[in-house]
């Protein structure tokens, strides 16, 4: 089994496409990846995961809710609450780092998926934030990064 871990901006460009996303994500199904670890964020990591659960029907993947904190959904809008409540229950595994939030919890979320990942797909425009900060963390432990354009 090969794992991937992914990252992404919360807040999606008016150019993302997601059709897009499903081709590139099922680039890497085919190269072996069939593991996959999902912050559970709203942005890219919900448009990931909800691309992730569609392959899972042609193909046999596991995939993992990396879950920052307990009630991590309650902040979004009620539309992603509801995206969020149904793709956790296309998970295969769910992994909540702590019970409560605390400063640092996104970071460490996204480390945990790094350590467990052979790959680190990310859809990163910016050099800071956290998916800066994952992408350069899956490269100083090198691990591989891929980019989603």
């Amino acid at each position: 089994m090969s794992a991937c871990a992914l990252t992404g901006h919360r807040v999606l460009p008016s150019f993302f496409d997601e059709e897009k996303l499903a081709e590139f994500l099922e680039r890497l199904v085919r190269a072996g990846y069939d593991v996959f670890y999902c912050g559970m964020a709203e942005g890219f990591d919900l448009a990931a995961l909800e691309c992730l659960a569609r392959l899972k029907g042609k193909y046999p993947l596991h995939l993992v809710a990396c879950i920052p904190y307990r009630g991590q959904e309650m902040g979004f809008c009620e539309r992603d609450r509801r995206k969020y409540r149904r793709l956790i229950r296309a998970c295969d595994e769910t992994v909540v780092l702590s019970e409560r939030y605390y400063a640092g919890c996104f970071f460490a979320r996204n480390r945990y998926m790094v350590d467990k990942a052979d790959l680190l797909a990310a859809f990163c425009s910016r050099e800071t934030g956290g998916t800066a900060y994952t992408v350069r963390y899956a490269q100083r432990n090198h691990v591989e990064v891929v980019f989603f354009k």
